[in-house]
């Protein structure tokens, strides 16, 4: 991790940068694991900034940025469910998505995600098990992301 990187709490304010960020991630990142077809559905470019922002807000959300410019964000629910989890295209295995996961996960027991092709390695070495495989329709277009779950309370030395 840079020692400049910054973590905060989300703000309305970000959500312009987050949804480039996350259109920009997706289109790249995971591009390795999905179609263009895919990707189009899961990343529109038309994600509706009100919805995002009240998604957000009514989360546990957090950003992570370095001298103004956004690196990644996270969200968690109150139930435990890592909701979204991204890193800036620019900015891969910098320990961003390690330093924003760890803040989210502290203090929950149980966390659960829906990871993508991509995301599975990275919570396979966080400690998280595969519960399943699926299928989510987005746009009439399949994509396949793996249900996993993280149960800190094994985790913890007795």
């Amino acid at each position: 991790m840079n020692k400049a990187m910054q973590i905060r709490n989300y703000r309305s304010e970000d959500c312009p940068q987050i949804l480039k960020l996350f259109y920009d991630t997706v289109h790249t990142v995971n591009a390795r694991d999905y179609s263009p077809e895919q990707l189009a559905v899961w990343a529109t470019g038309q994600e509706d900034p009100i919805g995002w922002d009240a998604s957000l807000s009514a989360h546990r959300t957090l950003v992570a940025e370095e001298d103004g410019v956004l690196l990644g964000f996270g969200d968690i629910d109150e139930t435990g469910y890592l909701d979204r989890l991204y890193v800036h295209k620019d900015h891969q295995g910098r320990g961003v998505a390690s330093a924003l996961c760890g803040r989210l996960e502290a203090g929950v027991s149980v966390v659960t995600t829906h990871a993508s092709i991509t995301a599975k390695p990275f919570f396979l070495r966080r400690g998280y098990r595969c519960v399943r495989r699926q299928q989510v329709c987005r746009g009439g277009i399949e994509l396949t992301n793996f249900v996993m779950e993280k149960d800190q309370r094994k985790l913890k030395m007795p």
